[in-house]
């Protein structure tokens, strides 16, 4: 944006920015503290300063067209770092925003110790089911991922570590019942339950000619877990992410031969905030400690 259209306020971008970070009026409202009117009612009034539509709303979901996903974009990294200069300015220790999705690994729990330490800042633990746990739309400075970073996403990585997979199944199903290990390979034969959005497995890991079929799909760690406990079929995941996130119908199973899951952590390609350059810094002395 070459200059900002008359009448654009800092509140009209804060609250585009929450709904565009929640994509839901209620949720934003409520993150904000206002009142869902109000907010619905700031969101149309810089959609009207600019000319166009941001969101596309139905009764059943909120969407960001291409012009708002390309605002998201921008915006975020912007709004981040003006925080932070704010915090800085004012009375606030510097706080470092750490992103994950289903489990923080214990590693990092070290690392934000260390982290914290050698820099006095804070750090705050956000969590979203979001492939890059929200960083990519300004709610987290850092991100840890498990798994293929998206394709095209505009990060820096940084490896922090490898988890072994393990296979959860349903009590008495049919699939690997009775089992306490199974080959890697075998699992090409059993229906496969994958988490779209967060998840760390699907068919594509196997060979082309010898793949295991997808039963169905879950948006989220909690739908995936309700599935495979339904009985729809297979689920793996990274053992300290199911060790963690138990469920009285499942049990898991351990697996030889599966590729690890990679954990990273991610910052933006550009505009990344100080802190989270000195956290990546500080990750690569502790991994060297540690390997050392």
């Amino acid at each position: 944006m070459d200059h900002v259209p008359p009448g654009v306020e800092l509140r009209h971008l804060r609250g585009f920015l929450a709904v565009a970070d929640e994509l839901n009026f209620t949720h934003a409202a409520a993150v904000l503290r206002v009142g869902q009117p109000a907010l619905t009612r700031t969101v149309r009034a810089l959609e009207d300063a600019l000319g166009t539509r941001l969101l596309e709303r139905t009764t059943r979901r909120v969407a960001l067209t291409e012009a708002g996903s390309r605002l998201r974009d921008e915006l975020a990294p912007l709004l981040s770092r003006l925080d932070g200069a704010l915090r800085t300015a004012g009375s606030e220790p510097p706080l470092l925003r750490l992103g994950f999705t289903s489990l923080l690994p214990q590693a990092c729990a070290d690392l934000v110790h260390a982290f914290k330490a050698a820099t006095g800042a804070g750090v705050r633990l956000v969590r979203r089911d979001e492939p890059l746990a929200g960083l990519l739309s300004g709610a987290c400075d850092v991100a840890v991922v498990r798994g293929d970073v998206p394709s095209g996403a505009a990060v820096r990585t940084r490896v922090l570590l490898r988890e072994p997979r393990v296979a959860v199944v349903a009590r008495g199903a049919a699939e690997l019942a009775g089992r306490r290990v199974v080959d890697w390979a075998e699992l090409a034969d059993v229906p496969l339950v994958v988490n779209t959005v967060t998840g760390t497995t699907s068919p594509d890991l196997w060979p082309p000619e010898r793949r295991p079929r997808l039963a169905c799909t879950a948006d989220n760690l909690d739908e995936w877990l309700e599935a495979v406990a339904a009985g729809h079929g297979v689920g793996i995941a990274p053992e300290p992410v199911a060790r963690r996130h138990t469920h009285p119908a499942l049990r898991r199973v351990r697996l030889k031969n599966a590729p690890p899951v990679t954990v990273r952590l991610a910052v933006p390609a550009r505009d990344s905030h100080p802190l989270a350059e000195r956290y990546l810094h500080q990750a690569r002395q502790f991994s060297d400690a540690s390997s050392g």
